[in-house]
């Protein structure tokens, strides 16, 4: 892990955003796309204060001040790149949350903003969503992909039933899922060809321009 990790990690933990920001901002001005923004600095700095928070080196509000300093970067990084290129709509909708009892909600966050950054109509609903909630809101917006992450044990159990309700809906959206522990556990094993695992962010770069079509790319 390098050194940029390190200190972009220390501005979060201290709430200092301005700094923090500045570090998105210098990225941004070394040509940087967004998923590698996302990817390689905020990503990785967040796996590294959850390994900080299981050492117990430090504490619950440590990490929720963190996480807020995170939410708030990433909603003004989003905006900023809007206000320097607008992306033509591509016509198609996706929505994103994290499934029942699952908290950690910055990842599928980022996935949201790379797909909306692209010229997608995204919705956004956040995390700790039952699924009669989920059901309800994809019938009434039909979106095209549906796109939902998990990071418990506890959620992990609940993949099946997600996988095959949204794969059951009317309108027959795309599913993704994604989360620390896809990696970890054979979940395709619940899903038909409707359904994509992503393992990383990363995965987005291939997957995601051929949702787009030609010539929108992150």
């Amino acid at each position: 892990m390098n050194s940029q990790i390190y200190t972009f990690t220390d501005h979060l933990l201290g709430g200092n955003q301005d700094k923090a920001w500045e570090m998105l901002l210098s990225e941004v001005g070394k040509g940087k796309s967004s998923l590698d923004i996302y990817q390689n600095l905020v990503t990785n700095s967040l796996i590294y204060i959850g390994k900080l928070w299981e050492e117990n080196k430090i504490k619950v509000a440590d990490e929720h001040l963190a996480s807020a300093t995170c939410d708030f970067l990433l909603t003004r990084y989003f905006f900023h790149k809007q206000q320097m290129r607008k992306t033509a709509p591509i016509q198609k909708k996706a929505m994103f949350f994290c499934l029942e009892e699952e908290q950690h909600f910055l990842g599928i966050k980022m996935v949201s903003l790379l797909f909306q950054e692209d010229g997608w109509e995204t919705r956004f609903l956040g995390q700790n969503l039952p699924l009669e909630y989920v059901t309800n809101m994809a019938r009434k917006w039909k979106p095209d992909l549906i796109g939902m992450s998990f990071t418990t044990l506890y959620a992990a159990n609940q993949v099946s039933d997600y996988i095959n309700s949204l794969e059951q809906l009317e309108h027959r959206p795309e599913v993704l899922l994604g989360g620390r522990l896809v990696s970890k556990s054979p979940f395709n094993q619940f899903a038909t060809d409707a359904t994509t695992v992503i393992e990383e962010l990363a995965g987005l770069q291939k997957w995601l321009p051929l949702a787009c079509g030609e010539g929108n790319h992150v």
